[in-house]
């Protein structure tokens, strides 16, 4: 590559004039001493990062790479120390035979070059990349180095075939001890890692030619780094082992779950494989114990849905009280959340749950296993002969369990479920589509707490901005009046996607007597009258206070609350 000085290439190609580079140059001197002068040109607004990147490929063909869709192999953190990466903001993308593709920011840095060149004895051939992804990826591989280091004695100990053995409490802590065997070291990093991204859940998905780590963060789906094909069988196998799963059964689905302890937490993990043609794709859910996550404040609950809810949980000694919302949208917590409020050493609290997620003391939580003939109908009818005062029931499935729920909260118990439906209003329309008869709702169910999950915006890039009329129009704000909106503009803490964390919102319906004289009737019209007389506030609007306040931006409600709902 031809030796240029950036600011002759920018000058030479038009991009900038030389009065421009002039004030860049004497910006850099006086203002901004220590960056180099393409950060000088962004930042003081001259050129943008697109322009100089265009110009670097179009003089110097430096081809581009997008580091935010590209998965960077661990064993690339072995190639190249952390302090250089991070010293120069550069990150190894692949080797190839004595050729080392370097991303870079400033592809004419050849200083760089030349300390890379010197660090790996490898010849650099340099492509160019955004500061943002730049930041992020080196963030994300260097925090992969245990999982490089593991993969790199897989590889020389040639562990791909090993077969296992059952070890009692083999993860009981998981911690980067270097006497363990390097499949558990890959593992316990895996898992660490997504403790430490707050994800849900971590997918291992065989591919053709490699095996992708995925993790849920925020709702969202994430590239986290591959693993060679031939150490899928030892990782696969080690999974199952902490999930007490048989691991010469690779044909049929398996489930199996675990404890671990990581930095002090206590996380209970469910294992699933699944059989694909590329080898078991296994998923993990990550489960935190934490007390303080059951709470009305830790579940996002505030102001007037907060005394709803208060007044819906304790207020009702009998009856049904119901959470909404579709998959993945924190019904379960919210249930939780119910459930350990409402425990004490007064009451026989009795769970069904498919599966237990967290274990409550001092609450009966029971097992469902449809294999095994326990149903919810058949494990509901078991539970009514045992006494019960509040009786949890994890999901109403069908008319069957409907019926059962709803006729054992008119006999004098409260009773809790959650149903799978948009809104509060369309779960009554769900009852009558599974048979449940309309006076039976009307009879039993006390209210309807329907929610939906929001990304928070990262506090770290959060910004101000005026927001156009298709946003106040979708948030039914007037549109005689000026607002601030806020959205994150992406950063490191957030992996640049402007959020940081979740909360649910929510829509609380309590029933009244037009609204169950309008259900016993089976009248739409009059059932849309009563709800809205009621003094009801729609899922939507109690998201437009979030977005008033900052909380969370527009484009994330538009998202998580579909339009076709409002």
């Amino acid at each position: 590559m031809k030796y240029w000085r950036l600011g002759d290439l920018l000058v030479s190609s038009g991009v900038i004039t030389e009065e421009q580079l002039e004030l860049a140059l004497r910006m850099q001197k006086e203002e901004m001493q220590g960056k180099r002068l393409g950060t000088v040109l962004i930042e003081s607004g001259i050129i943008t990062e697109n322009q100089l990147i265009e110009t670097l490929q179009m003089q110097l063909g430096v081809e581009f790479i997008d580091l935010n869709n590209t998965a960077i192999p661990p064993e690339m953190a072995q190639v190249l120390p952390k302090n250089i990466a991070k010293k120069h903001m550069v990150i190894p993308i692949k080797v190839v035979r004595n050729e080392l593709y370097l991303a870079m920011v400033d592809p004419l840095n050849f200083i760089t070059i030349e300390e890379v060149q010197s660090a790996t004895r490898k010849k650099v051939i340099p492509v160019i990349a955004t500061t943002a992804a730049m930041e992020r990826a080196v963030l994300n591989l260097y925090s992969n180095e245990g999982a490089a280091r593991a993969i790199e004695e897989m590889k020389k100990d040639n562990v791909g075939e090993v077969s296992f053995e059952p070890q009692k409490d083999s993860v009981a802590h998981i911690e980067d001890d270097a006497n363990s065997a390097p499949t558990i070291r890959l593992v316990n990093s895996i898992i660490e890692r997504a403790v430490t991204e707050q994800a849900s859940d971590v997918h291992i998905e065989p591919r053709e030619d490699e095996v992708m780590v995925r993790m849920r963060i925020d709702g969202m789906m994430r590239n986290v780094f591959t693993v060679p094909k031939e150490l899928q069988s030892s990782v696969i196998s080690r999974l199952k082992i902490m999930g007490n799963m048989d691991i010469s059964q690779h044909r049929i689905p398996l489930d199996g779950r675990c404890n671990v302890r990581i930095r002090q937490q206590d996380i209970d993990l469910r294992i699933s494989t699944l059989p694909t043609i590329y080898g078991e794709k296994t998923v993990l859910r990550l489960l935190k114990k934490a007390e303080g996550l059951l709470t009305m404040e830790g579940i996002g609950l505030r102001g007037e849905n907060m005394e709803l809810f208060q007044k819906l949980i304790h207020n009702n000694t009998e009856g049904v009280i119901l959470i909404v919302g579709p998959t993945g949208s924190g019904k379960s917590s919210t249930m939780y959340t119910m459930v350990k409020d409402l425990n004490n050493e007064e009451v026989n609290l009795i769970t069904l749950e498919d599966p237990v997620e967290y274990n409550i003391n001092g609450v009966n939580q029971v097992q469902i296993n449809e294999k095994a003939g326990l149903t919810f109908a058949n494990a509901l009818r078991a539970v009514l002969r045992q006494d019960p005062d509040i009786i949890g029931v994890g999901e109403i499935r069908d008319g069957e369990t409907a019926e059962i729920a709803l006729r054992a909260a008119m006999t004098g118990h409260l009773v809790l479920s959650t149903i799978h439906t948009n809104d509060a209003k369309s779960s009554i329309d769900r009852l009558l589509g599974i048979g449940v008869e309309p006076y039976l709702i009307a009879g039993s169910v006390k209210g309807i707490i329907s929610q939906r999950l929001v990304r928070r915006i990262c506090p770290r890039c959060k910004t101000a901005y005026t927001p156009d009329e298709t946003e106040t129009k979708f948030l039914k704000l007037p549109s005689n009046k000026n607002y601030t909106f806020y959205r994150g503009q992406g950063c490191s803490d957030c992996f640049y996607t402007g959020y940081r964390g979740r909360m649910a919102v929510f829509e609380i319906l309590v029933f009244n007597s037009d609204i169950k004289r309008a259900i016993s009737t089976n009248d739409p019209v009059a059932l849309e009258k009563a709800i809205a007389d009621s003094g009801f506030t729609p899922i939507l609007e109690n998201c437009r206070e979030l977005v008033l306040d900052g909380v969370t931006s527009a484009k994330e409600v538009s998202r998580a609350v579909s339009r076709t709902d409002y």
